[in-house]
Parts: structure tokens; C-alpha cells; sequence
């Protein structure tokens, strides 16, 4: 398996960050098998989606609407909402997986590889990129 970790800053703001083109490098040229993209941090998600369409603002409206920015969360560190990232890996999960062909992602037409993060508190995030030979 070959495995690599790469810094992300986010910014100060909720983001959907597309992944896509550095999962293309990454895969580039290493034939069939797969890739884990795995981020290991507990307020941060990997999502597959449809980017530049509205999709990505839709994503980030519907995760504002079932957690709300407001001071339900028993989660209280930080800035006010923050408990909300906590949770939010559990509906955006920190991984996924995408098959590899010929050196090439087997994503669907309009799927991109996006890192999701509503912690406005930790602008650098690590994603791990693992690729394991099939």
C-alpha cells in the first residue's frame, strides 16, 4: 500500500473543498486497486459530490439546517456551535473509497473527492491519501 498525508487549509469559513484533481495525481499511473481518502479529524468529513453546480452550498445549507449554529450542543469548547462539527462526521463520514482502473478514478461523471468542514476554530486539516493495489 502506498500512503501519503497532505496538509489543507480550510479558512475561517464552513467549506467544501474539492479534492478531486489531487486524488487524480495521487492515483495517476499506479494501474487497478483502490483509494481510501481518509481525514482524521473528529469535526471534519469526506463527501462525494457534485461541485461548481450548487450542490456544495446545498450540502453546507442542509447540514446548517439539521445543525444549527446555536447553543443546543453540550459540546461547548471553541467558537458558539461547535458541538455541531462534532457531530457532523457521523452524517458526512471522514472516509470513503473510490476504485482505481488503469491509474484512473472510477468516478461517476459529476462526482468530485471534497474534505467537508464546518470548524471555523482549525483551518489545517490533514488528509490521509491511501492507495492499495488491487
Amino acid at each position: 500500500m502506498h500512503s501519503e498525508t497532505r496538509t489543507y487549509r480550510t479558512g475561517s469559513e464552513e467549506v467544501v473543498l474539492d479534492l478531486t484533481q489531487d486524488a487524480v495525481e495521487f492515483v495517476a499511473d499506479r494501474g487497478d486497486g483502490l483509494l481510501q481518502v481518509f481525514v482524521p479529524h473528529a469535526t471534519a468529513g469526506i463527501a462525494v459530490i457534485e461541485t461548481g453546480a450548487g450542490s456544495d452550498d446545498d450540502l453546507l445549507a442542509s447540514l446548517r439546517d439539521l445543525l444549527p449554529l446555536d447553543d443546543r450542543w453540550r459540546h461547548r469548547h471553541g467558537s458558539p456551535g461547535h458541538g455541531r462539527s462534532h457531530v457532523m462526521p457521523a452524517i458526512v463520514p471522514p472516509h470513503c473509497t473510490v476504485p482505481v482502473l488503469g491509474g484512473r478514478l472510477a468516478l461517476g461523471t459529476w462526482q468530485s473527492i471534497c474534505l467537508v468542514d464546518l470548524n471555523v476554530d482549525n483551518d489545517e486539516r490533514q488528509v490521509r491519501w491511501s492507495f492499495l493495489e488491487g
